[in-house]
């Protein structure tokens, strides 16, 4: 399975670049629609366009229950490919369900007599793409190198400038669009919300033409056969060394389920909150609230390279994985005592500085980069070979988890029947919620960091004890 063999550039096989691409593109599909569908939801309702005029709470709801499936068919879509279609097949067709799933967001309401039916169609084919994407090329970069590769964690970060050059793109580019072909009728000016969807679509056939046209010259047999048959072992049970090697990932799941569930938030109630709370006012133009999530892949893009350079500088000096995931943590308790403290100057003079929004995505950002690609590298490589689709898929049910709570934090906000003010006062209650809990999360998890590292390396351990005798 390791592409040693094959063409390098920068160090690790091209194949790696072109996992970038596919998944560079399928992110800013994904996000430029995620950047849209909250406002798109609550906006006004006209039956000349403009959103479908939802109350904000039933919006940040449902947007909690989609995000949580776009999260939880990973396990599905892992198992389908472990066992039966292999997981390049599994990406194109995820490719496929996702760009028609973003076409028919773009059909305008007003078209038909019964505009929900279509809409939910189409988040219906999005989670199910999705589903087959997001495990399986998640995989196949690890499959890229040997188990004891060193470059895996650097390919990781890699792909993971890959995510964000998409999803930086997305939140500009979108917001852009809906701006450019916005409309006006009987004097009223409507965002075009389609054409932003529409966008998206695109993308995600990029992807799709990327990845059909190069993978069989780039990848070789990489992800053309199914785990099972790679498994010398298919249907043993689980060893000693795989259950401990699993109960460190289970662990460190549940911190990713606190973690997500307060990053999420940036989706949907900081979207509301800088829609209606914040002065986004700059250099004498008003700022499209789309613009805001442009900023954590932009920070990614900067502070990625950095942070990856610091951990290989410092090598076997450096923190470990669970000690990163408790910087995490901090990381993203800071963000929202900067949305707190955004709060408490909304109060005091009317509106909050974007300068606190700002500072609240830049920790958000640190304690992702100090979370997200450890924990894919750390599943490829404690992950059993004959599931290692299916852990994937696991590994991202934590975060689908994690995005119904958002979805159900958020949602406190409250409804129109609210005013302004209680609504900003309830954001902010739940924003300082948010800050304690990752704080005592990351202490709790710092206190159970021995017994990780314990499981970790008996997993490890076990392992080599066993691979040496046939080596």
């Amino acid at each position: 399975m390791n592409s040693s063999s094959t063409p390098q550039y920068l160090g690790h096989p091209r194949g790696l670049f072109l996992l970038f691409g596919t998944e560079m593109w399928e992110r800013f599909s994904y996000y430029a629609m995620r950047a849209l569908l909250v406002l798109y939801l609550t906006d006004q309702v006209s039956s000349h366009g403009g959103g479908l005029g939802w109350d904000t709470a039933r919006a940040l709801q449902l947007y909690g229950s989609f995000t949580m499936c776009v999260y939880l068919t990973p396990v599905l879509g892992g198992y389908l490919a472990d066992r039966y279609l292999g997981q390049r097949l599994a990406v194109l067709a995820g490719s496929l369900l996702m760009a028609s799933g973003q076409f028919m967001l773009a059909v305008p309401p007003q078209w038909f007599s019964q505009p929900d039916l279509l809409f939910y169609l189409g988040l219906t084919a999005l989670v199910a793409g999705n589903g087959l994407f997001k495990p399986n090329i998640s995989t196949m970069v690890g499959d890229l190198y040997h188990n004891k590769d060193p470059r895996r964690d650097s390919a990781y970060t890699i792909f993971y400038l890959g995510i964000n050059s998409g999803m930086f793109l997305a939140g500009i580019a979108v917001g852009l669009t809906i701006e450019q072909f916005a409309y006006q009728v009987e004097g009223q000016e409507y965002r075009n919300y389609q054409a932003g969807f529409l966008l998206a679509g695109i993308g995600m056939l990029l992807a799709f033409v990327l990845h059909f046209l190069l993978a069989p010259g780039w990848l070789g047999d990489i992800g053309l056969k199914r785990n099972l048959q790679i498994s010398a072992s298919p249907v043993l049970p689980l060893t000693a060394e795989e259950q401990s090697r699993l109960k460190s990932l289970l662990l460190l799941g549940l911190f990713t389920v606190i973690f997500w569930a307060g990053f999420e938030q940036a989706g949907g109630l900081m979207t509301i909150y800088a829609d209606r709370f914040v002065d986004r006012e700059l250099w004498g133009m008003e700022l499209n609230p789309t613009y805001f999530q442009s900023l954590n892949p932009f920070f990614i893009l900067v502070f990625a390279p950095i942070l990856a350079g610091i951990w290989l500088k410092a090598g076997d000096r450096g923190p470990s994985a669970q000690q990163k995931f408790v910087l995490g943590l901090l990381f993203l308790s800071a963000g929202f005592v900067c949305l707190v403290l955004a709060g408490l100057q909304y109060q005091s003079v009317g509106k909050a500085s974007l300068w606190w929004l700002v500072l609240a995505y830049l920790c958000h950002t640190l304690g992702e980069l100090c979370i997200s690609p450890v924990g894919l590298s750390m599943v490829s490589r404690l992950a059993p070979l004959r599931m290692a689709s299916l852990v994937m898929g696991i590994w991202y049910l934590f975060i689908a988890m994690a995005n119904k709570v958002a979805g159900w934090c958020g949602a406190l906000i409250g409804t129109q029947q609210n005013s302004a003010e209680q609504m900003q006062q309830n954001a902010m209650a739940i924003f300082a919620g948010f800050a304690i809990t990752a704080a005592v999360s990351a202490l709790l998890l710092w206190l159970l960091s021995g017994r990780l590292l314990l499981w970790i390396q008996q997993g490890e351990l076990n392992c080599q004890a066993k691979a040496e005798p046939g080596t």
